[in-house]
């Protein structure tokens, strides 16, 4: 058995999240301990013939040998058959291997394979992977399973018997976890808002409305968290919120009868946290709802969003003094102070895992209202926050839908269905007029005007602007 090494993967960024996940997860991950997934043996010699092959799993797993000789033996191996399939297990491995020159003889392979220079920036090594296809080694996603069984066991269950997939199982990075080390809140205790003391007026929170069910989840909880599991109005939802990629979004967890009993996997796609289910163990995006590895895949499962709003506590407070709240008696103790987890990752616009590609039309972390069209799945929108702190009334559409986005004073976004009517202005508060100058009612459910007409409230999240682009590399970018 041996210790997992940062090694080549310990950049002050990584470092930084390693440690915040830690705390959440009550576990030293510096300390998880992995062995060679098979017996240790000598490296056989081989054939010219036997060579050009394609290496089996078990040449790979001997980089890990405490043995120098057998480590370089298989390296050789590695090297005589390359293929750029390697290239996913060779990266994966790098930072896990005994021996410091034969880690930096499998730096100078991928370097030469590249025709790059990485030194020993293992973020550099996944864009030049992600920059084409390589194609998967056959037994690739039996790698995963059986590499990142080591660190926890109930790994294996995502990535055994070849998976169907929507995604590229080498864009998938461990966050620094075990499933569920990041402790989601279940059915958590909520108090009135009276007996809040703890929070500030400008502390942000989640506001959820539904069916005059009114709960606010503070940020300084959840990003400890990531999860709350909770019944609001009657409905079984999932709120996940990804620290890493500023998302914060309700999901309807049953859909057609079926409860789907969300997680955290511990891993991540593109920075943005993967949800599993209990049930088949299956991967699930958390921007999209929907199964993207696992036995789910293909049979057209998206769970429903619900509207949520990010706001600040006295606004949400003043909106709806009925509201209950979090109460910090989570079960878990944890540093709930504003802006103790994270601090470091949110005052930078610097990544702590990267993507395939970002976008410099805006920072990396400036936020957006990210919307995704429900009848053309194929369109995505976001809008650039700060645009629409100064455009209070704000017209759009997206699919066939037409919608407004109305933001108040705290920079609260909130997205309506119009139905064909233009709004000219609102308060900032309740109240709502059109070209026509007629009055509106602003609820969290829907807009109400004249005989009662209701124009229905749209699901609507912010998120960090790499984080959607990432995932959603077609998004329209209003800003």
């Amino acid at each position: 058995m041996r210790s997992i090494k940062l090694g080549l993967f310990g950049s002050a960024a990584l470092v930084a999240v390693l440690g915040v996940l830690a705390a959440a997860a009550n576990a030293n991950v510096g300390a998880a301990k992995r062995g060679t997934p098979t017996q240790r043996s000598a490296a056989p010699s081989i054939s010219a013939t036997e060579a050009r092959q394609l290496a089996p799993l078990t040449t790979f797993y001997r980089l890990l040998d405490k043995d120098e000789k057998v480590a370089r033996a298989a390296l050789r191996e590695i090297s005589w058959s390359w293929q750029p399939s390697y290239a996913a297990i060779l990266i994966q491995m790098i930072g896990w291997i005994e021996h410091r020159s034969v880690q930096t003889d499998a730096i100078a392979l991928l370097e030469r394979a590249s025709g790059r220079t990485f030194g020993k920036d293992a973020n550099a090594m996944y864009v030049w992977l992600w920059s084409f296809d390589p194609g998967h080694h056959r037994d690739y996603s039996e790698f995963l399973a059986t590499f990142f069984a080591d660190i926890d066991p109930r790994f294996r269950e995502y990535f055994a018997d070849r998976p169907k997939t929507d995604i590229r199982l080498d864009e998938i990075r461990w966050g620094g976890v075990r499933r569920d080390g990041i402790p989601p809140l279940k059915n958590p205790k909520m108090i009135r808002a009276s007996e809040a003391t703890y929070l500030e007026d400008d502390n942000v929170v989640f506001g959820v409305a539904i069916n005059g069910d009114v709960r606010a989840y503070p940020r300084r909880i959840l990003a400890w968290h990531e999860m709350v599991k909770d019944k609001i109005g009657g409905l079984e939802v999932n709120g996940v919120y990804c620290t890493l990629c500023g998302s914060m979004i309700v999901y309807d967890a049953t859909l057609n009868g079926v409860h789907h009993e969300l997680g955290t996997s511990g891993f991540l796609y593109r920075s943005n946290k993967l949800m599993y289910d209990q049930a088949t163990k299956s991967l699930w995006s958390t921007l999209s709802g929907t199964p993207v590895v696992g036995s789910l895949v293909g049979q057209g499962i998206e769970l429903k969003t619900l509207y949520v709003v990010t706001t600040t506590w006295k606004e949400w407070r003043r909106r709806h003094p009925d509201t209950r709240v979090l109460s910090l008696d989570t079960g878990h103790r944890r540093d709930y102070g504003e802006g103790a987890a994270y601090r470091d990752y949110f005052g930078t616009d610097r990544l702590m895992f990267n993507v395939p590609k970002v976008d410099d039309r805006l920072l990396n972390k400036a936020e957006v209202l990210a919307l995704r069209s429900t009848g053309s799945p194929q369109e995505q929108l976001a809008i650039d926050a700060a645009f629409l702190a100064k455009t209070p009334v704000y017209h759009d559409r997206i699919g066939r839908e037409a919608f407004v986005v109305l933001t108040d004073k705290s920079g609260a976004n909130r997205v309506y269905a119009t139905g064909g009517v233009n709004f000219a202005g609102w308060d900032g508060d309740t109240a709502a007029r059109d070209q026509q100058g007629r009055t509106w009612q602003v609820n969290e459910d829907g807009l109400v005007g004249p005989g009662d007409q209701k124009l229905a409230r749209l699901a609507a999240h912010r998120a960090f602007w790499f984080g959607w682009y990432s995932q959603f590399p077609a998004t329209r970018l209003v800003k």
